[in-house]
């Protein structure tokens, strides 16, 4: 059996064009049915797991096996809270429910650090799945969540377009929207959409994503290991050119994900809003990876910052704002991975959040009359996307081969 699966071929989720017309060849009677006001839910089942199926097949069975023992774990551990919670609401077993669906994720970001080989316990989307499992944790604690099915909460958190590019969904938003179907007049103006972001993140992803990361990106790399020069022209290339790459090619995958479920009949939240434009690094997080930045947001960030309150721990609430701003973004950093880049990366945009709090406070009180214009607000922009630029090249991991490699 297993020798039979590592034979067949493989599909990445959007990795080529050829992908797309299997996949919305194969949605098409599930588009008629909702055209027609019905949700064929047995049919989005099949669906589902062929494509996810065909994604963990092939060379990637192991992943197979390891995405196929997490959702069982992961689904034991929400049913069990759940009817726990009915009946009882104890703060130490919430917090180690959270701990036990948190634990697969950090085995596989630390094993490359402790044992320095990837853990055979992941998968590619394991992130993902995770952040939209202890959200439900999260959400079923705070009551939001009063009944949850172990279909449902499956069907949730392997919702095929998302599983492995994201964006970051949430079971209540998530059940609210797939019990109703949307009508006829509304479904067509999601598949308008749909068409529109899917043409989109071809450009991204396909056109102007590609041609960066494989023309311009090695080429100022190679110039840059030549010169070996950390102030040069070639890395400052690097630097913009794996900016640019990076956003193309995640926002084309977010907009494919976001397009197949506008087909599915589901409106996954969007997660770039043209990021690039922020005047602030508070802004920025606002528009960049939107699912992620307020997933930390309301789960790390507010959390602490309502616990702190509640305990006094802060006597000064900007010193107690800047805490909370360091820890959600180191987190985030320790997230991407358990190196110096990723946790150098979440460090300097949490200080940049602190810093963004302090000028707005000194210029509100020192420089009440500094104008808000055209040239100011371009500053602005000019200020946050280049320092933007700068921490990506730190988590591009490019420096870590400049300098020890």
């Amino acid at each position: 059996m297993i020798n039979w699966i590592s034979s067949l071929p493989n599909f990445s989720a959007y990795g080529t064009p050829v992908y797309f017309v299997y996949l919305i060849l194969a949605l098409l009677p599930l588009g008629i049915g909702l055209y027609f006001g019905k949700r064929f839910s047995w049919y989005e089942a099949l669906v589902s797991f062929v494509f996810i199926f065909l994604m963990f097949d092939g060379s990637s069975w192991q992943q197979g096996i390891s995405l196929i023992v997490y959702v069982i774990y992961e689904t034991l551990l929400v049913m069990f809270y759940a009817r726990y919670r009915q009946r009882q609401n104890s703060a130490g077993v919430f917090y180690l429910l959270s701990g036990l669906s948190i634990l697969p994720l950090v085995i596989v970001k630390l094993s490359p650090a402790m044992v320095g080989h990837n853990s055979l316990l992941g998968f590619l989307g394991i992130s993902y799945l995770t952040f939209r499992a202890v959200g439900t944790i999260i959400e079923t604690r705070d009551g939001m969540i009063k009944e949850i099915s172990p279909w449902k909460f499956v069907r949730f958190i392997l919702f095929m377009p998302t599983i492995t590019s994201g964006p970051i969904d949430r079971y209540r938003r998530f059940e609210k929207d797939y019990r109703k179907v949307p009508s006829r007049e509304d479904y067509l103006n999601l598949v308008s959409k749909g068409i529109f972001y899917l043409f989109l993140g071809f450009l991204y992803k396909f056109v102007i994503g590609y041609f960066i990361g494989q023309n311009f990106y090695p080429f100022f790399e190679q110039q840059a290991m030549i010169n070996h020069s950390l102030f040069s022209w070639s890395m400052l290339g690097v630097m913009y050119t794996y900016g640019f790459y990076l956003f193309f090619d995640f926002a084309g995958y977010s907009l494919f994900a976001v397009a197949i479920s506008y087909f599915m009949g589901v409106q996954t939240p969007m997660n770039f809003k043209q990021p690039f434009k922020s005047k602030n690094i508070k802004e920025f997080w606002n528009r960049w990876h939107i699912s992620l930045s307020f997933w930390f947001r309301d789960y790390i960030f507010m959390r602490f910052v309502f616990m702190a309150t509640k305990k006094r721990w802060f006597k000064n609430r900007n010193t107690l704002s800047s805490t909370a701003y360091m820890l959600n973004m180191v987190l985030m950093g320790f997230w991407h991975g358990i190196t110096w880049y990723y946790i150098l990366y979440g460090f300097l945009h949490g200080f940049a959040l602190v810093a963004n709090d302090w000028w707005l406070r000194f210029k509100r009180k020192r420089l009440p009359n500094l104008p808000h214009n055209k040239l100011t607000t371009g500053i602005a922009i000019f200020v946050t996307f280049n320092f933007v630029m700068f921490t990506f090249l730190i988590f591009s991991g490019f420096l870590d081969t400049f300098f020890f490699s």
